[in-house]
């Protein structure tokens, strides 16, 4: 590996995990102000202007409380849980695209910190580990709440990966491909001259049942039964505080933003430019005179900012959700999931396979 290939690697991960992390507070920040404003009441408003210092204080707080260890807890899992928690959904991010390719001199950058052919499968794998975290963590505190909040957390997402993964495959059919930055080429294209090619247009059930699936998966209400305060009081991380507590905390973020990457690369067009955006480009380009390498990396700068607002909305609405509804029984998301979703999955691939095998 020459110098250049690794210190563009480098960047690319840099960037995406000081993205990634950096706007947690900000999602903690948004998340406690927009309960507020549903709620009619004021939110964190003390520590900085409209309480925009509150996370940060909260991190401070986090790193200076005590780090205590119940005494008949597993201590290595009990220990290993919370590192595994943040692990997994960062690892699946280094396969999502975040843009096209940059031009730096003759060389070639790719926006895609793993580029690898089969990246579906790739976040298939560490998506799927994310239940072992909420395992360990509710067997290793020796905590009866934390136990039912893990065998919650394990029957849950294990029901739900398997609609999830149906909804992927119906658009597998679809890309003919298991390379994310093929399958957002794809959607490049247009139906009708102006109707952009997304998923969402296509596979409108697909969609809707992947959609679903990702609040599953990422434990948001109304699917928050493995940590369900009026059951079990804090579920699988009851007895973690301080900056375990803190690795939990920071993994429900990352996952939601994982989950909400791939939802918008498979069904919203992933880094393709909103419509306007790329007459907005022309015109800065022709206006400025730039060169075809200065304007192929003002573009991936536009796609990156495009792919960014369309994650942004989805976290926004997976916000708005946990505040509006209320948190389904244990029966009633099983119900859901083996009852509702896995059947309509199983008849939409069906359906989507026709509709491919007639199309071409």
């Amino acid at each position: 590996m020459d110098i250049f290939t690794l210190a563009q690697l480098l960047a690319k991960i840099v960037f995406v995990f000081a993205v990634c992390l950096g706007v947690i507070p900000f999602l903690v920040w948004f998340e406690r102000r927009g309960s507020a404003w549903i709620q009619g009441r004021v939110g964190p408003n003390r520590v900085g202007p409209f309480g925009l210092i509150q996370p940060f204080a909260d991190v401070a707080k986090f790193f200076f409380k005590e780090f205590w260890t119940p005494a008949e807890a597993n201590k290595w899992y009990y220990h290993l849980a919370p590192i595994f928690a943040l692990v997994a959904p960062m690892a699946a991010l280094t396969v999502i695209p975040f843009g096209s390719y940059l031009m730096i001199g003759d060389q070639i950058v790719n926006l895609q910190i793993a580029n690898v052919n089969s990246g579906v499968l790739f976040i298939l794998a560490f998506a799927g580990l994310e239940v072992y975290p909420i395992i360990v963590a509710g067997w290793a505190s020796n905590n009866k709440y934390s136990i039912l909040g893990a065998l919650r957390g394990s029957s849950q997402i294990i029901s739900y990966e398997i609609s999830m993964g149906l909804a992927l495959l119906s658009m597998l059919l679809v890309y003919g491909t298991f390379d994310l930055h093929s399958m957002v080429a794809w959607q490049g294209q247009k139906f009708f001259g102006f109707v952009p090619a997304w998923g969402v247009f296509i596979n409108p059930i697909g969609a809707l049942i992947f959609w679903i699936s990702t609040f599953a998966e990422t434990n948001r209400l109304p699917f928050d039964l493995p940590e369900g305060d009026s059951e079990i009081v804090a579920g699988y991380h009851l007895e973690y505080g301080a900056m375990k507590f803190a690795l939990f905390f920071m993994a429900e973020y990352v996952a939601m933003i994982m989950a909400s990457a791939l939802l918008v690369t498979l069904f919203f067009g992933g880094y393709q430019l909103l419509p306007g955006v790329q007459a907005a480009v022309d015109a800065i380009v022709s206006m400025n005179g730039l060169s075809d390498a200065a304007a192929q990396n003002l573009k991936a700068v536009f796609q990156f900012g495009c792919l960014f607002l369309k994650v942004a909305f989805f976290m926004v609405v997976m916000i708005w959700v946990r505040w509006t509804f209320p948190r389904f029984r244990f029966d009633q998301v099983i119900n859901l999931g083996w009852k509702m979703l896995f059947p309509l999955a199983l008849a939409n691939v069906v359906f989507m396979s026709v509709v491919v095998y007639l199309m071409s």
